[in-house]
């Protein structure tokens, strides 16, 4: 039975060191089966060609060396469409589609979660319907009106579903819910402010984890994107897309392909690690609520 103390206007749980001990293992646990598959990629590619076959697999490279890298770029550097234009597609539609996404989701969450209307309940009820659909099934509907917008290979073919997603909205919503209280809102319009101002200095600022955590996600999705029926155009296409052409090369690209694999993820790793705490309290914040 946990007894509950107050030290210093703080709370502290009695537990015993075994229990510790126990829930230490236990995370530990989980801890390496989540970083083993990240080791074992990161592995390979720097592995020669002869050990990148050998059974059973090896987590370390008994040679390693930087040869798949070089492998990798001497194949980009010979496709006719120059390595940093994938490079700037993939920013330009990961910087774009975040940003816009989180702006829009924002502002949507803050008049649903602290305006009243008509109909209000009704819409966030049809936003939470919504996230149980994939995309997949409105892609032919999707589709229909990106070549009716003459979107079809352009870059806000895949864009602007991105701003247009409800999961970073139903995110936003919650956690202002839980986290901004009105009356804090309140004194910011009786002091003059206008609404605009209270939601850019007031409301903002007290979300930050929530917009962490949704650059974190959007970010990520747009990053991995690879092919696209929206986009037919080799000058168009991302570094996940090439990066895909290299994977298919066969069994004479693996250690280019375990390259590939690394540079990929990189960057998601790093955004993710940087963002780690405010995606745990967004998550703790931001569940369905009746």
């Amino acid at each position: 039975m946990k007894r509950i103390r107050i030290r210093n206007h703080r709370v502290v749980l009695n537990r015993s060191r075994g229990g510790d001990t126990f829930i230490t293992i236990v995370l530990v646990i989980f801890g390496l089966f989540m970083f083993l598959p990240m080791l074992y990629t990161f592995s390979q590619s720097l592995k020669p060609m002869d050990e990148l076959f050998v059974f059973p697999p090896r987590y370390l490279p008994r040679h390693p060396n930087f040869d798949n890298f070089s492998d990798l770029f001497r194949l980009m550097g010979t496709s006719w469409v120059p390595f940093s234009r994938y490079i700037f597609n993939t920013v330009f539609i990961s910087v774009v589609g975040t940003f816009g996404n989180l702006i829009l989701s924002s502002l949507a969450a803050y008049v649903l979660s602290k305006m009243r209307f008509p109909g209000q309940k009704v819409l966030f009820e049809l936003i939470v319907l919504s996230l149980m659909f994939s995309s997949t099934v409105a892609g032919i509907a999707n589709f229909l009106v990106m070549s009716w917008l003459h979107w079809i290979d352009t870059y806000w073919a895949i864009i602007v579903p991105v701003w247009c997603s409800t999961l970073g909205l139903y995110l936003m919503k919650n956690f202002m819910d839980t986290n901004i209280a009105t009356e804090i809102l309140e004194s910011s319009r009786l002091d003059g402010a206008s609404e605009f101002y209270t939601f850019l200095h007031i409301a903002m600022p007290m979300v930050k984890p929530a917009w962490l955590t949704l650059i974190v996600y959007s970010f990520q999705g747009l990053w991995n994107t690879g092919a696209s029926p929206y986009i037919h155009s080799e000058q168009l296409k991302t570094f996940n897309y090439a990066m895909s052409q290299v994977l298919n090369g066969g069994v004479l690209r693996q250690g280019a392909s375990a390259a590939a694999a690394v540079v990929q993820m990189i960057v998601p790793i790093i955004v993710f690690a940087a963002s780690q705490s405010q995606i745990v309290e967004t998550m703790g914040s931001s569940g369905m609520k009746d």
